[in-house]
């Protein structure tokens, strides 16, 4: 078996984790939350989303946060930004680079941006342009890659298909997701061999959700494989606003700590990212996912 002797995480709690919480959230939070993470290590973290304040309420303070972040050399402080309007904000308002996602199931596209998966892609053209000429790059996310809410199971060519799409179009890098976190080990392989015969290896992540106890597993397998980007939320924080039943991403401090076992290089600091866990999970008055988080919090 081989691993990779290092692995990128994304942090996507600021963001994924933060988005569909029922309360108002502080900016002045969100930025301490950002800065924490920074100081624990992380190198990449996901700060916001510039998409309406109607459909994302928790994230309508986008350009406060971007522009107030306390930058650290070296970190890169990303945003989701869908669409050409989302993009022309992120760019007013200083981001560096931007996220946008597709999906592998024609249902789940319908019914979160209300448009079939080839519209989706269709207008993700002048975004791309107009990032690439503005010099950010774009990072690409394919949801539903092991399963959907309405559709079941999702066949691995179609996963494929779409990442190679996102790919082609100058995605420097896409995010394979298990949004319901249905899948299993070797659904994933499964699903990420088809990926990776239209795609390099090495611009492939991995972004599994904990649904149903099998994320840590499926990382596991996508490691063994190739994989060297593994997308996680502080404290397990998050889940899809358009996914019934969909629980939280796999926990950061999960993920750090398994990637410790096997030897494997984050240049995270697990002690400081669980402390960071447990706090913002007290500040917000939400229950910590984090196994590993509670354990080092009841030592």
């Amino acid at each position: 078996m081989t691993f990779p002797k290092s692995v990128r995480l994304v942090e996507v709690g600021p963001r994924d984790g933060l988005q569909n919480e029922p309360e108002p959230i502080a900016t002045a939070t969100k930025l301490e939350l950002i800065d924490r993470l920074a100081a624990a290590g992380v190198r990449y973290i996901e700060a916001t989303s510039f998409v309406s304040p109607r459909w994302v309420p928790q994230m309508a303070d986008h350009c406060d946060v971007m522009q107030n972040i306390s930058r650290r050399d070296g970190v890169t402080y990303a945003a989701l930004a869908p669409n050409l309007r989302g993009l022309k904000a992120a760019l007013v308002c200083g981001v560096e680079e931007i996220a946008l996602f597709a999906a592998a199931s024609e249902t789940f596209s319908q019914k979160n941006i209300n448009c079939s998966v080839a519209e989706s892609l269709e207008r993700f053209t002048p975004v791309l342009k107009r990032a690439q000429s503005a010099g950010v790059r774009v990072r690409g996310y394919v949801s539903c890659v092991l399963g959907c809410p309405y559709e079941g199971e999702i066949a691995p060519a179609k996963v494929a298909e779409v990442s190679k799409a996102l790919h082609d179009m100058g995605c420097y890098e896409v995010s394979l997701g298990d949004t319901i976190g249905t899948g299993t080990p070797l659904k994933a392989k499964r699903m990420l061999e088809a990926v990776a015969r239209e795609i390099p290896m090495d611009k492939l992540a991995a972004h599994f959700h904990d649904t149903y106890g099998q994320a840590l597993a499926n990382l596991y397998a996508v490691l063994e494989e190739g994989i060297a980007v593994v997308d996680s939320s502080v404290a397990g924080l998050g889940g899809c606003p358009y996914a019934k039943g969909a629980s939280g991403n796999v926990a950061s401090e999960d993920v750090v700590y398994m990637l410790n076992g096997l030897g494997i290089e984050t240049g995270i600091d697990l002690e400081a990212l669980a402390e960071t866990g447990t706090w913002i999970t007290q500040t917000i008055k939400r229950p910590n996912r984090s196994k590993v988080g509670v354990a080092l919090a009841a030592r």
